[in-house]
């Protein structure tokens, strides 16, 4: 399926558009205006039959309208792109409301990743936004004032816009709704103007909050599994119960006998149960049995799968990701040699909405697919496949969706294929919603891959680090997708970043990797490779910074000469954490740095150790993310990264016997408990650099930070996780 498929390589900066070429439309709407792509070599005679994708409208009401190329999940994205426009057209947050946009990959595609494809990951929406979404406000602004202008009889120069309401010197006033219409028939800018930071009054500003607040605490914010249709039906999944297996024969009768149940149809992955209801379609579920084929199944467990790792851990890696001068040579040479080996388990993304989505059959040909669309084009394309049409006849509603942490973002568009194929099997008369449960959504696949890392340095005399070697194994993200094309040398870069990336100078040093063949399905989780690259790195250089009997800090620091944005946030956060006075009494404090997504973040944290149980106490966090667009955010998804990655290290692990999942709900799955929550301080260092992301940045430092803190606590270090599994292994 997809094989064909050209998928976007994250770049490190984003794909500036020119102003005059990228946003050149605007088109009259019902009384307002919208503002757009449109191509620059359309012939004014043909631009009503032209593509035109907006990314701002303007109604009769005041209402702003901005149509978002990404997609949020709760990280903020579409304040993040408000913030933006508002900045520019001078309007209101209480005037504006956020949409995901879809269709076109061309006008939403993610300019960070070479605006190709659209996709929102990697932490890139601001970065993919910043220009695109700047100067939608710019237009809207000056087209604005050249209408009041035109109907005041007064000079542009005199009209201003602020607070959603544009007024002149002479005191003419009039609302952006009131002017809408008259504004769509001004000829577009050719080159907007954007203000200048100097300008700013909601970029940066520290006491603007999310727009969308409100309707997530008092219940009315819309997600997927809210989604009602007239004459809707539920449906729910039985999945293999190991991955590769397939349904050999099933038998539904005794199900449809149940009240409320519909049917009971196979589908590619698996047997849908529909119902009335969630209750009979659940009810049903219980009472259908399948005979699975699993000739082709993964039958290991997880305890086999890293033993088998370890010993191609002791090898040399398959592929080399780095390498910088001789480490053999330099290792063989050094006065001191110091090993170690990190383990990692299988993590899954267990976030509160259980995946899900709505698909409906119309009349007319055409198919509508409700869901968390984090990948518009393929969840399109899998969509039409699936119904048997093309995919300009599939229509998408971009749901808000409750946490993805990358699950959302499959290459076979699984979920969707569930409900497409479901509603398909019922002849497409009656809208389907097919709901996950959790158990599903647990043992459904998709995963952090599990890792092991063989780590090895060697020091002078003095304790200077002379090689560094770091070997990885593990299953790679991109292997048997479409996205295969980009592994490069037998090197999936989503499993080495945050190592062959290092800023640490070390004279000679070599990244290697070595790819696993595994049956259990894995995905890019919050933050990705730096999960658990960022771990060993970190930890494993304090275990040098102690054999050189050097200060951590001072270590690193001294490793950091040449990237001031990496030795900034380690200093702040030091400074702020009073690192090198004494800690509160029965505390301890560890220290770590990470750079994942082109951000900088380091936290240290103050925890205590009692009888192995761990209790983190508070987190001091020093960000470096380029323009600081929303201050709140950012301090926001900083403590979401602390709490997620803390859970993590702290107690998660996901684990198989005989090829099948042990855990299914969160009870046996444990992600952090609000009373293991610590105190959260960030930091923001001042930056006039393009925006980068921080969505998922937070996370990786703060296991690292945790272990190192661990060690000086109970001189104990902590290789293997999670830590309820590897304090003392």
């Amino acid at each position: 399926m997809l094989h064909t498929m050209n998928m976007p390589r994250i770049l490190t900066h984003a794909v500036k558009p020119t102003r005059r070429g990228f946003l050149i439309g605007t088109a009259a709407m019902a009384g307002g205006i919208a503002i757009g792509f449109r191509p620059s070599g359309a012939a004014a005679a043909d631009e009503a039959a032209s593509p035109f994708d907006v990314y701002l409208t303007i109604g009769p009401d005041d209402k702003v309208t901005v149509i978002s190329s990404q997609f949020d999940m709760g990280q903020g994205s579409y304040h993040g792109i408000a913030t933006l426009v508002l900045e520019e057209l001078g309007a209101r947050f209480d005037q504006v409301d956020v949409v995901g946009g879809w269709g076109s990959a061309e006008n939403y595609g993610n300019m960070a990743m070479g605006g190709a494809f659209q996709l929102t990951g990697g932490s890139t929406s601001m970065a993919s936004s910043w220009d695109r979404y700047r100067i939608a406000g710019a237009t809207a602004r000056q087209m604005l004032i050249a209408a009041a202008a035109s109907e005041w009889g007064v000079d542009e120069a005199e009209i201003s816009i602020a607070d959603g309401v544009v007024t002149d010197d002479a005191g003419n006033k009039a609302s952006l709704g009131a002017l809408a219409e008259k504004a769509a028939t001004m000829p577009p800018p050719a080159d907007p103007v954007l203000k200048e930071p100097a300008e700013w009054s909601v970029i940066g500003n520290e006491d603007v909050r999310r727009y969308d607040s409100a309707p997530k605490t008092n219940g009315t914010h819309d997600f997927t599994i809210d989604v009602q249709l007239p004459d809707m039906l539920t449906a729910v999944m039985i999945h293999p119960p190991k991955f590769g297996a397939r349904a050999a024969s099933f038998d539904g009768e005794a199900a449809k006998a149940l009240a409320g149940v519909v049917d009971v149809v196979e589908t590619p992955r698996g047997i849908a149960v529909v119902g009335e209801h969630m209750w009979a379609a659940i009810k049903g579920r219980e009472a259908v049995t399948v005979e699975w084929d699993e000739s082709g199944a993964e039958s290991r467990g997880s305890d086999e799968i890293l033993a088998e790792y370890r010993a191609m851990a002791a090898e040399t890696p398959a592929a080399v990701a780095r390498q910088d001068g001789d480490s053999a040579a330099a290792m063989a040479n050094a006065e001191r040699v110091i090993e170690a080996r990190y383990e990692f388990p299988y993590l899954a993304h267990a976030a509160m909405e259980p995946l899900n989505a709505v698909a409906r059959f119309n009349a007319d040909g055409t198919v509508e697919v409700w869901g968390g669309h984090q990948m518009p084009d393929l969840n399109q394309m899998v969509s039409a496949q699936i119904a048997g049409t093309t995919p300009d006849k599939v229509k998408l509603h971009v749901m808000k969706t409750g946490g993805g942490f990358g699950r959302r973002a499959v290459a076979d568009a699984d979920v969707f294929v569930d409900a497409v194929a479901t509603a398909k099997a019922l002849g497409g008369n009656r809208p389907v919603k097919l709901q996950w449960t959790r158990d599903n959504d647990m043992k459904g696949g998709r995963y952090r891959p599990a890792y092991v890392h063989a780590m090895k340095a060697g020091l002078d005399a003095d304790g200077n680090i002379v090689a560094w070697e770091h070997h990885i194994v593990g299953q790679s993200i991109m292997k048997g997708t479409p996205m295969e094309a980009m592994i490069e040398n037998g090197v999936d870069a989503t499993s080495v970043e945050g190592a062959a990336n290092l800023p640490y100078a070390f004279p000679a040093q070599t990244v290697g990797l070595t790819t696993s063949d595994v049956g259990v399905p894995v995905l890019w989780w919050r933050s990705v490779g730096s999960t658990h690259t960022a771990f060993a790195v970190e930890t494993f250089l304090d275990e040098l910074a102690e054999a050189a009997g050097a200060d951590p800090l001072d270590f690193r620091l001294a490793l950091l000469k040449d990237h001031p944005r990496h030795a900034g946030v380690l200093k702040l956060a030091a400074e702020k954490a009073g690192w090198g006075t004494p800690p509160p009494d029965g505390r301890v404090r560890g220290i770590a740095l990470a750079e994942s997504f082109a951000t900088h973040v380091a936290q240290v944290v103050e925890a205590s150790v009692e009888g192995g149980d761990v209790r983190v106490h508070k987190v001091t966090c020093a960000v470096d993310c380029g323009v600081s667009i929303n201050p709140d955010t950012i301090r926001a998804q900083m403590e979401g990264g602390v709490g997620f990655g803390l859970g993590a290290i702290l107690a998660e692990e996901l684990t198989l016997t005989d090829g099948v999942v042990n855990q299914e709900n969160y009870d046996t799955y444990t992600p952090l408990r609000i009373e293991q929550m610590p105190e959260v301080e960030v930091h923001i260092v001042p930056s006039s650099e393009r925006p980068t992301g921080v969505g998922e940045p937070g996370v990786p430092p703060i296991g690292p930070a945790v272990a190192n803190a661990i060690y000086a606590a109970t001189k104990q270090r902590v290789r293997t996780l999670p830590i309820a599994k590897g304090l003392g292994a």
